[in-house]
């Protein structure tokens, strides 16, 4: 035990010895008992022996000293009457007189009182005045306390033990305090000594909140407000609080981690659901009453994910402190800081929580990638989407963009109610990347793919996931330009977790979501028309960059301007078909947003078509002016790389002069 709180718990022994002494109400039995034997001995006496006992109890240690010397005049040999006028003289200081009282009871008779009354005074654990006994005296008072345990054969009376107890304490003896107490525990649960030698054995043991949950027990027992509070203040109410508070930030992080631990179990199971809907649902229904009620709870668990990111974000910047602060301590109790590791944990620290809460108020701003494709421009293929918007029964396009690579997407835009509601603004980008070598019914096919996300709503909510992956992202970004994306940084290791997590859920959903749009698709312009326009769109990624690399790296290479790489071709001996096959046959993973090609082409391939397909020709045909648009986007291209330009080589017109009413804008978007 440590000094200081053996010290505090010494102080509150002989706060409570007293009170342990003279509190518990005596016992009628034993009284009964006590005055029998007065009566045989001198029947006068017993009048006045109770009359004394009466003023003792009541602290007159005066009168009840007299009375008791009354009642030896009439019964010399009476020791109950010679151990409490032995109390009585200690009460009132006079130890010496005391001891040697008792010292004639416990020779005239080895009862349990006497020798138990007799190691209470030499112990020093007596009323009135405190008289500290010599080593010798303590040593004597324990012995004659054990004495006293082993000669009591009242099953129901505590205070030999309470002694016990109290002297083993003072003189130290752990093991036989806690053999005491021990048997207090068990033999009287309920007492007030039980519960505040518990109190000092947690401390002890350094149990911090059970010594003072047991101390204050003691204390609306009965103990004294004083001596429960001098033991509170020894450190003991201090350390339980900070434990307390340990226990709450470990529950608390308990039950965070269970909750990251629910949604990847969750995303997991929601994931294999998908899976089974998917192989099992009837393949030319629109979406079945299972998959649109999974769907329903996978948003859910999606907005859930989302949400609890933000939840989240206290726990990590406590995290972060609390092992910062942990390691600073830690050296400081190893009497040794290295300034230069501590310095760099500590702005690690600061950094990361700055940035991490930095991100979440900082605006990305929200640009519309490429530009508006006019209806001017391409008169034919506005008509094409308006006509698969109304095979498809849903509302068509609002707009398309055009951009240089080979995207294809939609998306809409507009207040939460509108997209809900079917009122956004439509929009489809088309890579023009693509658009060489692609069959209108092919273009139809995977259009309608795209349509298909519009009419099942994928594209009106997720304005959660958006923007928890929009702060993740700058988180990340932030942690990197801080040089803080190491792996000792717990902020950091949060967000890979948090994002691999975040990951699986959201694309399990969008994997269902594409499967839904494939078929809806299928059953429109027929699974070979949606295999041939997706087999087109993965090939078209690969050789469009692949032509890409290789013009504009010779264009820098040899300083020559770049060419309209659209109008270029893979040259002979060159292919990417072994790529594109493995990116088609690949095995669709968890982390995938859309499943593989294979699996999309197999999912369809038992899909009815429910109308017969349009005009076939290529879709460049749509277009009033293909090469000004490959021009343009050719430009752009050579902007972003830094290539030599040649307007008429890109077949653009001539920068100075106004644009046409094609609206084509040169420069990069």
């Amino acid at each position: 035990m440590q000094p200081k709180l053996f010290a505090v718990i010494a102080t509150v022994i002989l706060l409570a010895a007293a009170f342990f002494g003279q509190t518990g109400a005596r016992n009628p039995k034993r009284e009964q008992a006590i005055s029998k034997q007065l009566t045989l001995q001198a029947p006068s006496a017993v009048d006045t022996f109770q009359r004394a006992t009466a003023a003792m109890d009541k602290g007159d240690y005066q009168q009840s000293a007299q009375l008791y010397r009354e009642v030896l005049k009439q019964a010399p040999d009476f020791t109950p009457a010679m151990r409490r006028l032995g109390f009585s003289l200690a009460g009132m200081g006079q130890v010496d007189d005391a001891i040697a009282l008792l010292e004639s009871a416990v020779k005239m008779e080895r009862s349990p009182e006497n020798l138990a009354s007799l190691a209470t005074i030499l112990g020093g654990a007596f009323p009135g005045e405190r008289k500290e006994g010599t080593p010798q005296q303590r040593e004597t008072a324990y012995a004659l306390a054990k004495e006293a345990v082993a000669r009591n054969m009242d099953s129901s009376d505590s205070s030999y033990l309470v002694l016990t107890a109290q002297l083993a304490l003072n003189l130290r003896r752990e093991a036989d305090f806690r053999s005491a107490t021990a048997l207090l525990v068990r033999n009287f649960p309920d007492e007030i000594s039980t519960h505040y030698f518990s109190a000092i054995r947690s401390a002890m043991d350094g149990n911090w909140i059970g010594a003072e949950d047991e101390i204050k027990k003691a204390e609306r027992l009965g103990l004294p407000a004083q001596a429960a509070q001098a033991f509170l203040d020894s450190g003991v109410h201090t350390r339980a609080t900070a434990w307390r508070w340990s226990y709450y930030v470990l529950y608390l992080l308990s039950a965070w981690a269970c909750g990251l631990l629910f949604l990847f179990v969750a995303g997991k199971v929601f994931s294999k659901l998908t899976l089974g809907f998917i192989e099992t649902a009837g393949i030319n229904s629109t979406i079945s009453r299972g998959e649109s009620v999974l769907r329903r709870y996978y948003r859910g668990l999606i907005n859930a994910a989302g949400t609890y990111y933000y939840i989240s974000i206290p726990f990590v910047i406590f995290l972060v402190l609390a092992v910062t602060v942990s390691i600073v301590y830690g050296f400081l109790v190893l009497g040794h800081v290295p300034v230069k590791l501590v310095g760099i944990l500590v702005i690690g620290a600061i950094l990361t929580i700055y940035k991490m809460i930095h991100s979440l108020f900082v605006r990305v701003g929200s640009e519309e990638p490429g530009r508006s494709l006019n209806a001017e421009e391409a008169p034919g293929l506005w008509i094409l989407t308006r006509e698969v918007a109304e095979k498809l029964g849903t509302r068509p396009l609002d707009a398309i963009r055009i951009v240089p690579g080979t995207e294809m997407a939609v998306y809409e835009r507009g207040g939460y109610r509108d997209r809900r509601r079917g009122l956004g603004k439509r929009t489809l980008i088309i890579g023009v990347g693509l658009i060489p070598g692609f069959d209108q019914n092919a273009f139809r096919a995977v259009l309608a793919h795209e349509y298909g996300h519009l009419a099942h709503r994928d594209t009106a909510g997720g304005d959660v996931a958006l923007r928890v992956n929009q702060d993740m992202m700058k988180f990340a970004i932030a942690m990197v330009q801080a040089r803080q994306a190491v792996w000792w940084n717990i902020g950091f290791q949060f967000l890979r977790l948090y994002h691999f997590l975040f990951r699986r859920i959201s694309h399990g959903a969008t994997r269902l979501q594409e499967i839904l749009a494939d078929r809806a698709a299928a059953r429109l312009y027929g699974p070979l028309h949606f295999e041939e326009g997706l087999r087109h769109v993965v090939r078209r990624q690969f050789e469009f960059k692949d032509i890409a690399e290789r013009e504009i790296g010779e264009a820098l290479r040899t300083g020559r301007a770049l060419q309209n790489i659209y109008a270029l071709e893979m040259p002979p001996g060159r292919s990417v078909a072994a790529t594109v096959d493995q990116e088609i046959n690949r095995p669709t993973s968890e982390d995938d947003t859309h499943p593989s090609p294979a699996d999309r082409f197999r999912l369809v391939s038992r899909v009815v078509c429910e109308t017969q397909p349009g005009p076939s020709g290529p879709l460049w045909a749509l277009f009033v002016a293909p090469d000004a648009i490959t021009g343009e986007m050719s430009l752009r291209v050579a902007n972003m790389a830094g290539c030599p330009v040649k307007i008429a080589d890109l077949g653009l017109i001539d920068p100075r002069r106004p644009a046409s009413a094609a609206g084509v804008t040169l420069g990069v978007t």
